[in-house]
């Protein structure tokens, strides 16, 4: 399939509220466990897409819009959220994920994106040369990757009490 600005939009203005129906008014049991060593919990997920929001996206492409390929993006701190998101509530990030995001879209529908400004290069520290169109498409996967993160981790808690379902589980790691 071919990237689109409008198709992206349809995932990237409902992340928010697919947040907040799995993860509002929950306990902290679904938001604050993960699903082993070295992953995130829903907590920290939420935590890591605000900085990306903050951060990332829109920032990388305004540099990009910019500055072409003659400045590099800002390396992207995957881990900030540790720190960030200390002392708040899902709630409280929920919130503030939304809002984060609301802006953004808004932004990015006044950038009059046209094919030929979607071919347009940037400079990534690790990947070196990637285009707008590749940068709003993985904004796009990387919120679907993090949906999924956030379910595995959810399934996770209950590896144990599902019995032979196990097996047709695919969510659920294999022993």
């Amino acid at each position: 399939m071919t990237f689109e600005v409008e198709k992206s939009l349809e995932v990237l203005e409902r992340t928010p509220a697919v947040l907040r129906a799995l993860l509002g008014g929950g306990s902290a049991f679904w938001a604050m466990n993960n699903y082993g060593e070295g992953t995130f919990s829903p907590f920290d997920v939420v935590g890591h897409l605000i900085h990306g929001e903050r951060t990332n996206w829109m920032t990388r492409a305004r540099l990009l819009l910019e500055y072409g390929e003659t400045r590099a993006f800002p390396p992207f701190d995957r881990y900030a959220m540790y720190e960030a998101s200390q002392g708040k509530s899902m709630t409280e990030l929920l919130e503030t994920f939304a809002s984060l995001r609301q802006k953004n879209l808004e932004d990015l529908k006044t950038l009059n994106l046209t094919s030929e400004r979607l071919d347009l290069r940037g400079t990534h520290p690790q990947l070196g040369s990637v285009t707008l169109r590749q940068l709003l498409a993985a904004w796009v996967v990387h919120d679907l990757g993090h949906l999924h993160q956030i379910a595995k981790a959810m399934a996770f808690q209950y590896r144990n009490e599902v019995g032979p379902w196990k097996e047709f589980l695919t969510i659920l790691p294999r022993d």
